[in-house]
């Protein structure tokens, strides 16, 4: 009997393993969304105490709720910068318009940055193919 008792034991700690090897992955490094982003740069800073991570945000642009008030609705996003190269071109373009590639993860990681989407590539955003101006001004209504 005493066999059959360990051996059940060993399963149950190999089940166990497995699934907190499982959520650990789903958790910290499965892309759970990967995309593009347009909108004006407003902030990119190197941040933290012990892990030096790059951080921003973007103001996502929309047309959104032009009802009675006649305001344009617009989002934040913030993001964690892959590295240092990703950053310098982010610092160059801040107050642009630009289209950032990233990914999504489910959680964070002290070195990877405080916000689940990660920046890995950046570009400046074709400005004469949309509404608004560099400055924010509305070219036409």
């Amino acid at each position: 009997m005493r066999k059959k008792r360990g051996s059940a034991g060993a399963i149950i700690i190999i089940i166990l393993l497995l699934g907190l090897g499982i959520f650990t992955y789903i958790k910290w490094f499965y892309v759970f969304s990967d995309g593009t982003k347009t909108g004006q740069l407003n902030r990119i800073s190197k941040t933290g105490y012990v892990f030096k991570t790059y951080e921003g945000d973007m103001i996502l642009l929309g047309y959104g709720n032009r009802g009675a008030s006649g305001t344009v609705q617009s989002n934040e996003f913030k993001f964690s910068a892959v590295n240092s190269e990703v950053y310098e071109q982010l610092r160059e373009y801040t107050g642009r318009r630009v289209t950032v590639h990233y990914k999504e993860y489910f959680g964070t990681l002290p070195w990877r940055g405080y916000e689940k989407s990660i920046v890995d590539k950046v570009e400046l955003a074709d400005e004469s193919s949309y509404p608004y101006g560099s400055q924010g001004e509305e070219l036409f209504l």
